[in-house]
């Protein structure tokens, strides 16, 4: 549909004022019914304006963050796990680690929800409209080495560097060859004091040496990440693993937490 650019719809068009433009009838009902003044009438088109937009940028960096899922802290089985800094996650969710370019490491064996938990932060960092993106750290040396056949690793370097919150998932089940931990201590490098990581995984410092089969390399990455990073640490016994045995017992229909 063309609009004329004379008309209101053309002008709000113009205005980029999307929500006023479709909703501005029932505006003006509201207004009408509500007597409100020339200032609150404002002030509800404003605020309506803003909420719409708002919602439109939460929903396009939920997309472009890539979680594999979405679960929220509410549905989070705070029960299974035998020890967990309940209080640190919750104070994590204000996101103030974020705005202090500090990061989070989730270490526990899996399923215990670390995957979720971290997911959970990222999705609040986005209704915060924060720049985001969900990665496994596979996926993230596979898309780098990749990009190097390619002539293009900078311009890759810049997905996982540009984010103010990269979320790198399941570190540690699978060791990393000399390229891959020269490209994953690239991007650690890079983020240091430009934004935050929340790194998941099942091994523990002291066996990084195992991932990057590089004791030098992994204590390097280790370092940067801890100097302005916090531990949470979860113990207990796989949620899958215990909701398969209970499946098998009849008791299932437990929330499921990865």
């Amino acid at each position: 549909m063309i609009l004329d650019p004379n008309s209101l719809d053309g002008q709000l068009h113009r205005l980029w004022l999307h929500y006023i433009r479709k909703h501005k009838a029932d505006l003006i009902q509201q207004a009408a019914q509500q007597n409100l003044s020339h200032k609150d009438f404002l002030t509800l088109l404003v605020e309506r304006e803003i909420g719409y937009r708002h919602e439109c940028a939460v929903e396009r960096l939920i997309k472009e963050a890539k979680f594999p899922f979405v679960k929220t802290i509410d549905i989070f089985d705070w029960t299974h796990p035998t020890q967990i800094p309940k209080t640190a996650i919750l104070n994590a969710l204000h996101l103030d680690f974020i705005e202090k370019k500090e990061h989070l490491i989730f270490l526990g064996s899996g399923g215990l929800g670390k995957t979720h938990l971290a997911i959970t932060i990222g999705l609040a960092a986005c209704q915060r409209e924060i720049k985001t993106l969900f990665t496994t750290a596979a996926d993230m040396i596979n898309d780098l080495v990749a990009s190097l056949a390619t002539q293009s690793l900078q311009r890759a370097l810049r997905r996982y560097t540009a984010p103010k919150l990269v979320i790198i998932d399941e570190l540690g089940y699978l060791p990393l060859d000399k390229q891959g931990r020269d490209l994953f201590f690239q991007v650690v490098s890079k983020r240091s004091g430009t934004g935050s990581m929340i790194v998941t995984t099942n091994k523990a410092f002291k066996d990084w040496g195992e991932v990057f089969q590089d004791n030098a390399v992994a204590t390097a990455i280790a370092e940067r990440l801890i100097e302005h990073g916090d531990l949470i640490k979860i113990e207990g016994p796989s949620y899958r693993v215990e909701k398969k045995r209970k499946k098998s017992l009849g008791l299932d229909g437990l929330t499921e937490s990865k």
